[in-house]
C-alpha cells in the first residue's frame, strides 16, 4: 500500500456524516485512491457500547467493527470516485468472519480495498488487525448517491 495521502480527524469530519458516537475511524494513514486505505479505530472503554455489551469482560462488537471497515471502505471510495457531498449505502455484508475479540485498549488497524466498481455501486473488501493478529474480514457492497450531504 503506498502512502500517498493520509487524513486526519478534520479532514475525515469533512466526509463522512458520522459524528460521535458512531463515527469509527480516528484516523486514515495509508490511502492509494481507487485501490486501497488503512485506518485506525482507537478502541476505548469509554466507548458507549461497553456499557452494555459484556460489561463484566468488555468486547467490542462485531458489528461495530464491521461498522468500522464500512466506514474505511466509503471514505475510500469517496476520496477515489466521490466528492464531500455524496452520501453511501451500505448495501449488503458478505463473508464476515471474526477470528479474535477486540477489547479496551487495542487499536484496530482497517485496511480496505475496492474490488468492483460499477456506476454508482461498489464492493470492496477489507481485513482488520490488532497488532499482526486478524481480527475480522469481510466484504461489503455500497451504493454513492452523488452530492446528497
Amino acid at each position: 500500500m503506498q502512502n500517498e495521502k493520509t487524513l486526519n480527524i478534520d479532514e475525515i469530519l469533512r466526509i463522512m456524516v458520522h459524528r460521535y458516537p458512531f463515527l469509527m475511524i480516528d484516523k486514515v494513514v495509508e490511502i492509494d485512491p481507487g485501490k486501497t486505505i488503512k485506518a485506525i479505530k482507537n478502541v476505548t472503554f469509554n466507548e458507549p457500547y461497553f456499557q452494555g455489551h459484556f460489561p463484566e469482560k468488555p468486547v467490542m462488537p462485531g458489528v461495530m467493527i464491521l461498522e468500522a471497515m464500512a466506514q474505511a471502505g466509503a471514505i475510500l471510495v469517496n476520496q477515489s470516485f466521490g466528492n464531500p457531498d455524496d452520501f453511501f449505502y451500505l448495501g449488503g455484508i458478505d463473508n464476515a468472519r471474526f477470528r479474535k475479540p477486540v477489547i479496551p485498549g487495542d487499536q484496530l488497524i482497517i485496511e480496505m480495498e475496492i474490488l468492483k466498481k460499477k456506476l454508482n455501486a461498489f464492493k470492496v473488501r477489507g481485513e482488520c488487525h490488532v497488532y499482526d493478529t486478524k481480527v475480522c474480514q469481510a466484504e461489503f457492497m455500497a451504493v454513492m448517491e452523488k452530492g446528497t450531504k
